[in-house]
């Protein structure tokens, strides 16, 4: 396994709290290099260990690392539609039903704080216990704030602090400089006879 730089682990529009996870597990893949975290067990293994979807020693399976891809994505198309795009559709979201549907979700009372978790015992349970993160985030009105890039190539994740909540592009210089120019020379073309 080698050790490469990995554009989500300085991430410039970072979610707050436990959103975060839900942001770096989705922001495996670069799109727009063809980089995958996730794409050999060699090198999903310490990551997802590092994030708490991977207990110690805990073999990473083909399987295992399928059903991560498949989250991935099923969330990803989740936070399309907070970016404006369609709802995800029963095929995109079929992963985290299954998620849900063969979890357990366990009520604990603490004090006068009432919380959900699983069990986190096996990564099926620590992939649900990612959904009860967006159920917070729902809750607590941040979910809305992570969007993917408008960029189609790109389709980062980005937390949107903007005042108006109006973020389009996970990066201004790169992205968003891309597409506008591109819609202006489509303008321009146009426009000219």
């Amino acid at each position: 396994m080698t050790t490469v730089s990995w554009l989500g682990d300085a991430e410039a529009k970072p979610a707050p709290g436990a959103l975060r996870r839900v942001q770096a597990l989705i922001n495996t893949v670069d799109r727009e290099s063809g980089q995958d975290r996730l794409a050999e067990a060699a090198d999903a293994g310490p990551w997802l260990a590092a994030n708490g979807l991977l207990g110690v020693g805990e073999t990473l399976t083909r399987r295992d690392l399928d059903v991560v891809i498949a989250v991935r994505e099923a969330l990803r198309a989740l936070v399309m539609h907070n970016a404006g795009g369609p709802p995800p559709d029963d095929a995109a979201t079929a992963v985290l039903r299954t998620l849900a549907d063969d979890g357990v979700v366990r009520v604990c009372v603490d004090g006068s704080s009432v919380s959900l978790t699983t069990d986190r015992i096996s990564m099926r349970a620590r992939l649900l216990a990612l959904l009860l993160v967006i159920r917070d985030a729902q809750l607590d009105g941040t979910w809305g704030h992570l969007k993917t890039c408008a960029n189609e190539a790109c389709l980062w994740v980005f937390f949107d602090r903007s005042r108006n909540h109006g973020g389009t592009w996970c990066d201004m210089s790169t992205c968003g400089n891309k597409l506008k120019n591109r819609d202006f020379r489509a303008r321009q073309r146009r426009s000219t006879p």
